[in-house]
């Protein structure tokens, strides 16, 4: 299963113009994703028209609907077990592709069960293996690494002294790779594949924006790049014809949204339509395999096409000519301005200290960053005051050259709109078997497809955490009670 988080109808429209403009390519030219439309997902959870990741994914992993911020949990905060469990009980495989960390929602959903998801540092723990099922996970590769770290170590997001990678060997994971060179070092010494099990812990946080990354490429893979070695490592396990699951997510096309910066959220679709070429390339190569791809949900309410002045008609414009110039996420930017901010507050001289501000912010940012040649006053004024909060300027940038690409945005969260469903099998008779997915459906319903395709019994798998949660689940109480250091989540800016 492939997820593209926060990716709406209206970004799948975005990223294949800027991509005909691009290539010069004529508007009736379909990217990889165009040519596997087969209908729509409805998205809201049992608790509010508009999802949040955590149960938009928990109604692909568990076939059910469940509240907001519930992880592997049904809306009575009971586990429920996940097509990937169930795929392990069955004798199959499983891996974990994502660009957030991996005890982020998406993921965390098919492989962890707390009640609510800022619970990541427990989640860290199901997912090395220490619960009730043991270790599920074959392959993890994405960013989080500070939750698998103590809390004596600089950088971990832990409250207790657990050391998760060190404990991740009793549970087998025998290899832990942590940048691109050890990924690709490890891949080169196993005959172009990855030994299994294996984690990839690529960043603390999240990893970078596609567009970010690509300034420097040393640390850490693509998500192509990333997947196409899952593909290639299970497949090498899958001889006694078990098969395997894989989930992959391009989970960072969301956070480009809840930034409402058309910049990152547009690279981070032209990379996630790069790995579903690299994945549909595989499914016609390999019988008896499906890719289904969807969104849990859209973000940002992004629109093409802006009415700048609410009392004058807009024109029909569009500028992809703008998106083309910017260089660097508003992350990047807001990071660099606000620490500039402080360099002048602790060390600058205070003579001159105006200037300096303002000539950094229409080089550097402006100009250098996003390309904008022509900044007003007002935004000029704006981005050089150092009592801005970050937020503020994330928003502020976003919309800065938003608005001269004629690009819209309604809010940093996410929306009720259906998203579109995409899936393709390997064979004719694959093919056949994705009728059961054209047209409208609940969410719910792709999880009832993935363990109907691959004949999994997911109740079984509840009964088997119900039966001992006592032992190992946190309900809802202890999470009230004991608290969590903030996980930063999406649905907060971050």
């Amino acid at each position: 299963m492939m997820v593209s988080d926060g990716f709406g109808p209206a970004s799948q429209t975005y990223g294949r113009s800027f991509w005909q403009y691009k290539h010069n390519h004529t508007a009736g030219v379909m990217t990889a994703l165009d040519e596997i439309l087969v209908g729509a997902s409805r998205t809201r959870s049992s608790d509010s028209l508009v999802t949040d990741s955590a149960a938009g994914a928990t109604a692909f992993s568990c076939a059910l609907k469940t509240y907001n911020a519930a992880i592997g949990v049904d809306p009575n905060g009971v586990p429920c077990g996940t097509v990937l469990e169930s795929a392990k009980s069955m004798g199959m495989w499983t891996g974990l592709v994502v660009t957030s960390r991996v005890t982020h929602a998406t993921p965390a959903s098919f492989s962890a069960h707390v009640v609510h998801r800022d619970m990541e540092a427990d989640i860290a723990v199901h997912q090395i293996g220490d619960y009730e099922l043991g270790r599920q996970v074959d392959l993890m590769l994405g960013g989080g690494r500070c939750f698998f770290l103590p809390n004596t170590t600089e950088g971990s997001c832990r409250s207790d002294n657990r050391d998760l990678i060190k404990e991740s060997k009793s549970y087998g994971w025998d290899h832990v790779v942590l940048n691109r060179g050890e990924f690709e070092d490890l891949m080169m010494k196993n005959g172009d594949k990855l030994p299994l099990p294996v984690m990839g812990l690529f960043h603390p946080s999240h990893m970078n924006f596609e567009i970010d990354r690509r300034r420097n490429p040393g640390q850490e893979p693509s998500l192509s790049a990333m997947a196409a070695a899952a593909l290639k490592s299970l497949k090498a396990k899958t001889k006694d014809g078990n098969g395997f699951f894989l989930m992959i997510e391009g989970s960072r096309i969301d956070m480009g949204a809840h930034n409402n910066d058309p910049v990152a959220h547009l690279h981070d679709i032209l990379e996630y339509h790069e790995t579903i070429r690299v994945v549909r390339e595989f499914v016609a190569n390999n019988a008896d395999t499906v890719m289904i791809s969807t969104s849990d949900h859209e973000t940002g309410g992004f629109t093409l096409g802006l009415q700048p002045d609410p009392k004058v008609y807009p024109d029909y414009l569009w500028k992809p000519d703008v998106i083309d110039r910017a260089k660097v996420s508003t992350e990047i930017l807001t990071m660099n301005l606000v620490a500039f901010h402080v360099s002048e507050a602790e060390g600058g001289e205070p003579k001159g200290r105006r200037r300096r501000v303002e000539e950094y912010v229409r080089t550097e940012i402006l100009d250098q960053g996003l390309g904008i040649k022509d900044p007003s006053e007002e935004e000029i004024e704006f981005l050089s005051n150092p009592d801005t909060l970050p937020n503020d300027f994330i928003r502020f940038l976003g919309h800065a050259i938003s608005r001269r690409a004629y690009l819209g945005w309604t809010t940093m969260g996410h929306t009720g709109v259906d998203v579109n469903l995409y899936a393709e099998g390997s064979s004719e008779d694959g093919n056949q078997m994705l009728d059961k997915l054209k047209g409208n459906h609940e969410n719910t319903d792709i999880g009832d497809y993935m363990s109907w395709y691959l004949d999994l019994d997911l109740p079984a798998i509840t009964e088997r955490l119900t039966k001992s949660a006592d032992k190992w689940f946190k309900p809802k109480r202890e999470f009230a009670v004991t608290g969590h250091i903030h996980s930063m989540h999406e649905e907060t800016g971050n």
